[in-house]
């Protein structure tokens, strides 16, 4: 799960090993899911399901019970089974390495070995003499992530299933044109050609959870209404996560929690009102259209037009971005590349349309 990697990094980057996945294999552009961040696109890859099916609705969730914002890292709030699950009932020893600890906490349960920066750190790596990582603000850890991977596959080749999850971090740097972004993206074709030299049978799969758009302006929901005195409990934007320096926790969507129900038009009115807002979309739509679990949603989800970001400003409501600033969770970020290469019981091309569905097909024979 290539993270970040919208079809305009691919295109504009030198990558011939996808090149060849791309001509041979199977190779589309398809949706992922909304809102475009990571944990509800990883979890929906690593269930092959969707957010009303597993759960997973952002980074993080208002916790209806606690009355509080919580970020999603305890396993019991997802509700479907992994494909590490599913290996180890079927008696298959799997590999996470991941970039980040939250992945490993939600999905790491049945892994056979796990691996992720702050995990080496901590020493809660399933993995004795863990390779040492890179800081997760760094390209390389994503470089180490896939050569520890080929290390697994020389030692222990009874594992069968491994999964990695890299850092969007390079892509929140630089957009696709940018000389620095091309070199990861070329360093990281030839790590993916090096674990085919070493596994010449096994299937390779890629997908991403999202793309990535420049931003020129954020808005700070609560504080926005409050100002045309329509307020609201919270406004949980998705997107934020542990990782402030990717994103500053601002992202193309929000979920709104109203005081009350009867508030719902005028704070509808007030949201509508603003700059860079493409719709205002109530729980029952947003969960229909968005294959969104209800419960773990707001009264509205608003979604922002392509300049614009939500979340939680220092001291005011809005905010202008500098342009240098990268995100994603909106519409805009949610169609990414797709590829299934090499994989001898595979379906046809036309049963992947979602990127949650790149995996679908391997525990169901």
């Amino acid at each position: 799960m290539m993270d970040g990697f919208g079809e305009k990094y691919y295109r504009d980057a030198a990558m011939p090993f996808l090149n060849q996945m791309e001509q041979k294999g199977i190779y589309k552009i398809v949706p992922s899911l909304m809102p475009a961040v990571t944990n509800v696109n990883n979890m929906s890859i690593a269930t092959s399901s969707t957010p009303d099916q597993n759960g997973i609705t952002g980074n993080v969730f208002f916790n209806e019970e606690k009355q509080q914002e919580e970020y999603i890292e305890d396993p019991s709030l997802l509700l479907m089974p992994s494909l590490f699950e599913k290996a180890h009932n079927l008696g298959i020893k799997s590999a996470l390495l991941s970039v980040k600890q939250k992945t490993i906490d939600v999905l790491g349960k049945y892994a056979d070995y796990t691996l992720c920066p702050e995990c080496v750190a901590a020493h809660e790596n399933k993995w004795e003499n863990a390779p040492v990582l890179s800081d997760v603000y760094t390209r390389e850890v994503n470089y180490q992530l896939m050569n520890a991977a080929d290390s697994l596959l020389k030692a222990n080749p009874d594992v069968r299933l491994i999964y990695i999850h890299t850092t969007d971090y390079p892509m929140h740097m630089w957009p696709p044109e940018n000389d620095s972004v091309k070199d990861f993206l070329s360093v990281m074709d030839h790590c993916i050609a090096t674990l085919h030299e070493t596994a010449p049978d096994a299937a390779i799969l890629i997908t991403a959870d999202h793309g990535m758009n420049h931003k020129s302006q954020a808005w700070d929901l609560e504080k926005a209404c409050a100002e045309k005195n329509t307020p609201v409990k919270i406004v949980i934007s998705p997107e934020k996560d542990r990782y402030m320096k990717h994103h500053k926790g601002l992202g193309g969507s929000a979920y709104v929690y109203l005081l009350k129900s009867s508030d719902a038009a005028s704070v509808r009115k007030t949201l509508s009102g603003l700059n860079g807002i493409d719709a205002v979309l109530t729980k029952s739509e947003a969960a229909k259209k968005y294959h969104l679990m209800p419960g773990r949603i707001g009264d509205f989800m608003v979604l922002g037009d392509i300049n614009t970001v939500f979340g939680q400003l220092n001291g005011h409501a809005y905010e202008q971005l500098p342009d240098n600033y990268r995100s994603h969770g909106s519409t805009y970020e949610a169609q990414v590349p797709l590829f299934v290469y090499n994989a001898k019981n595979a379906p046809e091309a036309g049963y992947f349309n979602w990127n949650y569905q790149l995996a679908a097909w391997l525990f169901t024979n």
